[in-house]
């Protein structure tokens, strides 16, 4: 997801990977984020002098109202004000190559993982090693190797993650008599009971083009295992080999079962559908919690992870890693600093986690006594997996994933077909000239 994108709304890669591939090249010009809501603007304003900027690309209403939780219990501890500019979420990631070559906010937020590794190697983000000294006992190792950039340095701090998986209404599964498959024969069986009970059985949503990758990452890692993920993102691994077929080959078996208006919706759309019960499970990261502001829907969510399909694979979870990074220009403000800090803790996690409770806070020490029993569910898959993958587009190259991945899974839900040999010559070309 992430597909991925939001931390919760997930963003539309198809242009925001492409400012990637852009930066790659060096090449600028699109125009600067421009302040949505709140703040002065990037990088600008009273807050340089006395506090910090913060950019924020958490535009929806729960995102939003929770990161204000963390900026003012931060003003209420320190004193030092936090200007907030928050954008859209497709605009922030759209943008982020011209924002950060521009006059970027001197913290924001982004992700773990290549897409932090990018901007870190290009000399655009400063480093916080010293704020890692302050805050490293309270992440696990996992978490300090998703915050590391390509030269060894610190640049991330993690808020959050959340794990991918399938999303159903117990009320709907308990009146049906459906059971939680703990196969993927299992999964195609109850999906072609719940097709001849009139419901969609798999939600899906594809018009962003990024949705998709988590199911090609979770059949890929459920056959092929997680190491093979990673390597296949590097292009360690080719594109044309059998085990690639065979990702494609088993997803087809799924195909008859997905929501077959799957190209012209978001994932907001199906998340309606399964609110609605007229959908009987939906798989995507937990994020999609937001979308039922009914309190009595909600308690009626439940989830459980991807089937497996072979040994190798079944010890992994798609768990997307977000938080903050520091701007080189931020890297000058000491208050932008005791911000990155202060997000490293406990008490400012558990000041976001107090309005947002769909994600599960990743600092050691954080108050988990008010998760309800789905958070508890998601937190202890997250916590039992031998491997935690990010997303495709944040674990592969950004041209790949964009210019490459998004046409051609969308190409494979409209008929099918799917040529592995192109996938490796474009792959080769890519990465090549890196």
């Amino acid at each position: 997801m992430p597909a991925s994108i939001d931390p919760f709304a997930r963003p539309d890669r198809r242009t925001i990977l492409k400012s990637l591939a852009i930066g790659a090249a060096g090449v600028a010009g699109i125009p600067l984020l421009a302040a949505c809501t709140g703040g002065t603007g990037p990088g600008g304003g009273p807050a340089a002098s006395s506090g910090l900027t913060f950019g924020s690309s958490a535009s929806d209403e729960v995102p939003k109202n929770a990161y204000k939780a963390v900026t003012d219990a931060f003003e209420k501890k320190t004193g030092k004000k936090v200007a907030t500019n928050v954008v859209p979420h497709n605009d922030f990631q759209n943008k982020i190559n011209s924002y950060l070559q521009g006059s970027p906010d001197d913290t924001f937020t982004w992700f773990a993982g290549y897409r932090m590794q990018f901007y870190a190697g290009k000399g655009l983000l400063a480093p916080i090693d010293d704020v890692w000294e302050k805050i490293g006992g309270n992440y696990s190792d996992a978490l300090k190797k998703a915050s590391t950039g390509p030269d060894g340095k610190m640049y991330f701090v993690p808020n959050y993650n959340y794990p991918w998986g399938f999303f159903y209404r117990k009320s709907l599964w308990a009146e049906k008599g459906y059971e939680v498959p703990a196969t993927f024969d299992a999964l195609k069986t109850l999906s072609a009971k719940m097709k001849s009970d009139g419901l969609i059985p798999i939600g899906f949503a594809d018009k962003d083009g990024w949705p998709a990758m988590g199911t090609f990452d979770y059949i890929n890692m459920r056959l092929n295992g997680y190491q093979f993920h990673v390597d296949l993102c590097a292009h360690k691994e080719s594109w044309d080999q059998k085990k690639v077929s065979d990702v494609f080959d088993t997803w087809k078996a799924l195909l008859p079962f997905q929501d077959p208006g799957a190209l012209g919706q978001t994932w907001q759309d199906a998340a309606k559908s399964l609110g609605s019960k007229k959908t009987g499970m939906y798989l995507l990261g937990s994020f999609v919690t937001q979308q039922f502001t009914d309190p009595a829907v909600l308690a009626d969510i439940d989830f459980f992870p991807f089937p497996e399909i072979a040994v190798e694979g079944r010890d992994a979870v798609e768990a997307p890693i977000d938080g903050l990074l520091l701007s080189k220009k931020g890297g000058q403000n000491q208050a932008a600093r005791d911000f990155m800090a202060f997000m490293g803790t406990a008490e400012a996690q558990n000041a976001y986690a107090s309005v947002d409770a769909s994600n599960i806070p990743t600092a050691k020490g954080a108050d988990l006594s008010k998760f309800t029993p789905l958070n508890k569910k998601t937190a202890d898959v997250i916590a039992n997996a031998k491997h935690i993958s990010q997303f495709f587009d944040r674990d592969a190259l950004p041209a790949m994933a964009n210019n490459v991945m998004i046409p051609a899974l969308q190409s494979f839900i409209k008929d099918g077909t799917i040529d592995v040999k192109n996938l490796e010559a474009q792959a080769k070309a890519l990465y090549a000239a890196q």
